[in-house]
């Protein structure tokens, strides 16, 4: 038992990542009255959420009160202190973690150093969420396979978060339009599945629009027809594809097209020059 605790649990993440997010630790515990941690720095991030009680955090030079529901993130480099209340001493459970995507992840969900605390979140769903990244590192002698399970839940655990904290996250500018932002959405989608046979017809149907309307307005943001910037990423593509060994009819079934010689036919039509000749000519 810790001194400092009534109840403490931890599991450590036996395998060292260097994935773009990993848990390192995860635990649980009960801090007696008046337990502090700090003033001190981590190298890692910290999150903890309080399933009962209360105590304050403080860091970047703002203070927070937290109580059940309440949530607070400790970021790299920034100096932090937390007190465990002194007639209702918090009981929380805490996840550290590293990785490259960690303080992007943190950002979309509208959490930086200048706003650290999120508030009224389900403690029973998120200590479902805590449990599963402790039990990761318990059931296996697979480490890679642990450390990969721990960082699944992880991200379920920081997406239950942003679910509480939608008034923090950066919304797209209010000049956008719905259109607009369907649009966004027909271009990402054919750039994802262009090599798939693509429906005009099952696009406008998916965003809600009429085939005529979808295509009108397509033209009018990008200055092609859906089926047109369609044909200019498979050519582009095309191009980069030729630029490796891959064999002509590879590059044909890469891009969406079953049948070599009418891909070839295409990307003459779209460059002036055979796939053969387009080769050539980069290799010189």
């Amino acid at each position: 038992m810790n001194a400092d605790h009534t109840y403490f649990a931890i599991t450590i993440n036996p395998h060292h990542s260097s994935n773009e997010l990993s848990v390192l630790f995860s635990g649980d515990g009960k801090p007696v009255p008046l337990h502090k941690m700090g003033p001190a720095v981590h190298d890692y991030y910290l999150i903890h959420t309080v399933q009962a009680g209360e105590g304050i955090f403080e860091m970047n030079n703002r203070s927070y009160p937290c109580k059940t529901g309440d949530t607070f993130f400790i970021f790299p480099g920034e100096l932090f202190n937390y007190v465990a209340d002194a007639h209702q001493p918090w009981h929380y459970t805490w996840v550290a973690f590293t990785g490259r995507a960690a303080g992007m992840m943190l950002s979309q969900i509208g959490v930086t150093p200048e706003n650290a605390v999120i508030s009224g979140c389900s403690p029973r769903v998120l200590r479902h969420h805590y449990r599963h990244i402790r039990s990761s590192f318990q059931q296996s002698t697979f480490p890679v396979m642990e450390d990969m399970e721990a960082a699944g839940w992880l991200r379920l655990l920081i997406r239950e978060l942003g679910r509480s904290n939608t008034h923090q996250i950066t919304a797209k500018p209010v000049t956008e339009t719905d259109i607009e932002r369907q649009i966004g959405q027909a271009i990402r989608y054919l750039e994802l599945q262009y090599t798939q046979t693509v429906s005009i017809e099952e696009l406008a149907h998916k965003l809600g629009y009429h085939r005529t309307y979808l295509c009108k307005m397509f033209k009018q943001y990008t200055g092609f027809a859906p089926m047109q910037y369609l044909f200019k990423i498979r050519m582009e593509r095309a191009k980069q594809l030729l630029e490796t060994s891959m064999t002509i009819d590879q590059v044909a079934s890469s891009v969406g097209f079953n049948d070599a010689l009418y891909f070839s036919k295409q990307f003459r039509k779209w460059t002036g020059t055979a796939p053969s000749v387009y080769r050539k000519e980069q290799k010189s």
